[in-house]
């Protein structure tokens, strides 16, 4: 699947994984969210419902540039610090191919369909 990503305005090279979840996501683009720190390991942000969560993959422990999204809380996650132990209920979405440093201060992304 193929998409836009921009971090305050900045274009970032993105690759979603093809999963249920993911898909879902795609489903509700173009994506405008504002970020906020969370634990000092990722910038997070509501989204406007819950995603699709069946036929999960295997459960994995985010790491720096992963795009996660949180089922219990329905939350995006950008992790910029590498992630918790793997947990059933962190699906990850996708990488971004942005340095440490950027995704931490991060304030805002747009996600977006590629033309």
């Amino acid at each position: 699947m193929d998409i836009r990503v921009t971090l305050d305005g900045r274009p970032v090279d993105a690759t979603v994984h093809d999963s249920p979840a993911a898909r879902d996501l795609a489903g509700l683009l173009p994506l405008t969210l504002d970020l906020h720190d969370f634990h000092g390991t990722e910038r997070i942000a509501g989204l406007p419902r819950a995603l699709d969560t069946s036929a999960a993959p295997e459960p994995a422990a985010a790491g720096v540039g992963d795009i996660a999204y949180y089922a219990p809380w329905g939350n995006l996650a950008l992790f910029y610090r590498d992630g918790p132990a793997a947990s059933g209920d962190l699906l990850i979405l996708g990488h971004l191919d942005v340095s440490a440093e950027q995704l931490g201060r991060a304030e805002r992304i747009t996600i977006e369909a590629a033309p």
